[in-house]
């Protein structure tokens, strides 16, 4: 005669105290110790809530300068000297979010995919980062929603582990990064700064004062982070150097920026992207010789579309790689904009919420042009370094951007009063935000090089 679970039990005490051990372990004790170890980040802080100083500046962000949108990174304010972060930010531990990629990696295609809903972020705030620039510190100046903040980026056919700044810093231990592009490639340095920041503040080591180009130090790691402006890639003067309100520029299309070319060869890691400036008017130069231009209306030259100056610009820019870089080299695709009801000097704007599903439909423009210009050259440039034994990888990040037209400052860029009257910004990116998988993706890519 079969017996009632309790009866058996009953009988059987050492069973009894098995099980009850094993249940404790599967329920009560990971609750307990998700209570314990894991506590939750505070949201970002808005300019109405920031009564005391920030950690990390020791100054009230009411009066910090608003900087140029395409103005270099800002040094931290009165701790430029290195020491450890002084935030109790939530332990750098592996969590459910954080799994591993799966060893059937051949079938993740890390750049296709969707995003999904992550409570567990965001991993820094506004008062725990001090390399948030003020157009891009978007909850400041009282952007109502946080969703954005809210998700990751989950590629087809596996998943991608969130940023470990503690990984990620005993990898690069005793090496070298540089980053070479303009406002946006800053916008991922700035990511990463902060993401860093939950770990160790670096001291400024920059050898001159030119804050287009910057040197930072990890002095526990003695890793160095390097940030080099070059908008267009290529050699670049203004067409008026007399004159500060020029806006025309004159791009050497088969010229090196010897400004960054002639750093690279100390870096181990190196990443480059561009796009955004070859919309503004430039002149061409080719042998010397003007080609044509770009919206310069100059008599007597040819008028060239943007994909001309973009397409021959990048591949200079590889050529520099391919000939001064032993490392590991990885180019950027192109970010795109959101801008909606009209273009960006027209009241262009970017209100949405959350993001895309792929399936939606998502209006294309000139963005994705650009795109097939840096998927062309990346696989020429690719084969020609395969042959030298040297490595060239693409980060392919325009299609999960494409989906985030919540992810962008639009009008929180800037003070919102009814004297002054400024463009929204539908280009660069919150920080947080989504410009923070980047750097998931970067330090991936940087572990399958191992």
């Amino acid at each position: 005669m079969e017996l009632p679970l309790f009866a058996m039990l009953q009988r059987t005490p050492r069973v009894a105290l098995t099980l009850s051990l094993v249940l404790f372990s599967l329920t009560i004790a990971p609750a307990l110790y998700s209570l314990l170890a894991k506590p939750t980040i505070p949201l970002l802080i808005s300019s109405s809530e920031t009564d005391g100083p920030f950690p990390s500046d020791h100054m009230h962000p009411s009066v910090r300068i608003l900087p140029p949108v395409n103005s270099p990174i800002p040094a931290p304010l009165n701790h430029t000297r290195h020491r450890k972060s002084s935030y109790h930010s939530p332990p750098v531990t592996t969590s459910t979010l954080r799994t591993q990629i799966r060893d059937d990696e051949q079938r993740c295609d890390l750049f296709n995919g969707e995003w999904i809903p992550n409570e567990e972020s965001p991993y820094y705030n506004n008062a725990t980062c001090w390399a948030i620039q003020e157009h891009q510190n978007c909850m400041k100046f009282g952007r109502p929603d946080t969703g954005f903040m809210r998700w990751r980026w989950k590629p087809d056919g596996c998943d991608l582990p969130i940023f470990d700044p503690n990984e990620f810093l005993e990898m690069v231990r005793g090496k070298s990064m540089g980053f070479v592009g303009d406002s946006i490639s800053r916008n991922q340095v700035q990511s990463l700064l902060c993401l860093l920041s939950r770990v160790e503040y670096p001291e400024d080591i920059s050898s001159s004062p030119d804050t287009a180009f910057k040197v930072w130090n990890y002095k526990s790691y003695n890793f160095t982070l390097h940030v080099m402006w070059s908008p267009y890639l290529v050699k670049t003067t203004k067409a008026d150097p007399t004159d500060p309100e020029c806006n025309l520029f004159s791009l050497y299309l088969d010229e090196y920026d010897t400004k960054w070319t002639s750093q690279i060869n100390q870096l181990d890691y190196l990443v480059i992207s561009s796009g955004h400036w070859f919309y503004r008017p430039v002149i061409f130069y080719e042998n010397e010789t003007i080609a044509g231009c770009q919206y310069c209306s100059l008599p007597n030259t040819t008028q060239l579309p943007l994909y001309y100056g973009y397409k021959k610009a990048l591949r200079t820019s590889l050529r520099a790689i391919l000939e001064n870089f032993k490392g590991l080299a990885i180019l950027r695709s192109f970010s795109p904009q959101h801008f909606e009801g009209g273009p960006w000097d027209k009241g262009g704007d970017c209100v949405r919420t959350r993001p895309y599903r792929r399936n939606e439909t998502i209006p294309e423009g000139a963005d994705l042009k650009i795109h097939d210009i840096q998927l062309e050259e990346f696989r020429a440039a690719e084969e020609e370094m395969k042959k030298k034994g040297l490595r060239l990888r693409l980060m392919d990040t325009t299609q999960a951007m494409l989906l985030r037209p919540d992810g962008h400052p639009g009008r929180y860029g800037h003070i919102q009063t009814a004297e002054v009257s400024l463009r929204n910004d539908c280009i660069h990116w919150c920080l947080p935000g989504p410009i923070d998988t980047w750097n998931d993706i970067l330090l991936h890519m940087m572990k399958t090089e191992k």
